[in-house]
């Protein structure tokens, strides 16, 4: 075999090595689906009775994520609404979700606001932390927030109104839409608690 080619068939060789090493490399993930990769990220939050909120947070048990804010002025507290109607129609069965209600705010939302906010829907657990680290979380769930200016000085949050279900292993199960209406919340939330 010519000199040339040896060199070629080498060459070769090695740029097939390299090219299928970035692809392990570079993404490992693409044999997954959403639902084992929704939420996972570097993130770490702050929850309002005092423990950290990262990923693994959401493993053990059923949950529930939402993120909103305490000035939200309609969608927030009808969604925490919702969710009170729901644990009462669940009943026992119902107490075994766990909720964790994310500010999208977090320049005003302070961990004791926001435990004073979720206090009326029992369950509901209120999380915080730097913006950098909010910013992070927002991109793990792949929501949107985004602030808006309004009237001397003050303003609002456009976000995501979606309450995410996942599993005990901490996989997206279900979301469930703003106003999707109790028969159909239900019965994904009796799915997910069996």
């Amino acid at each position: 075999m010519p000199r040339a080619l040896r060199l070629a068939l080498v060459g070769l060789s090695l740029l097939l090595v390299i090219l299928v090493g970035a692809r392990l490399l570079l993404f490992p993930a693409l044999n997954t689906s959403i639902a084992d990769t929704f939420g996972q990220g570097d993130y770490r939050l702050e929850t309002t009775d005092g423990k950290p909120f990262t990923f693994d947070s959401l493993k053990g048990a059923p949950s529930a994520v939402y993120f909103g804010y305490t000035h939200c002025p309609d969608v927030c507290p009808t969604t925490l609404g919702d969710i009170l109607t729901w644990q009462e129609a669940l009943g026992e069965n119902g107490k075994q979700l766990r909720v964790f209600f994310i500010t999208v705010d977090p320049e005003r939302d302070s961990l004791a606001m926001l435990k004073s906010y979720v206090s009326w829907v029992p369950g509901v657990v209120g999380v915080s932390g730097s913006s950098e680290e909010i910013a992070k979380a927002i991109r793990a769930f792949r929501v949107y927030a985004q602030k808006v200016p309004g009237t001397g000085g003050d303003y609002g949050m456009d976000h995501t109104a979606t309450l995410f279900l996942f599993d005990a292993q901490g996989r997206l199960f279900e979301p469930i839409g703003y106003g999707e209406g109790d028969t159909r919340a239900l019965a994904k939330l009796k799915r997910l608690l069996g």
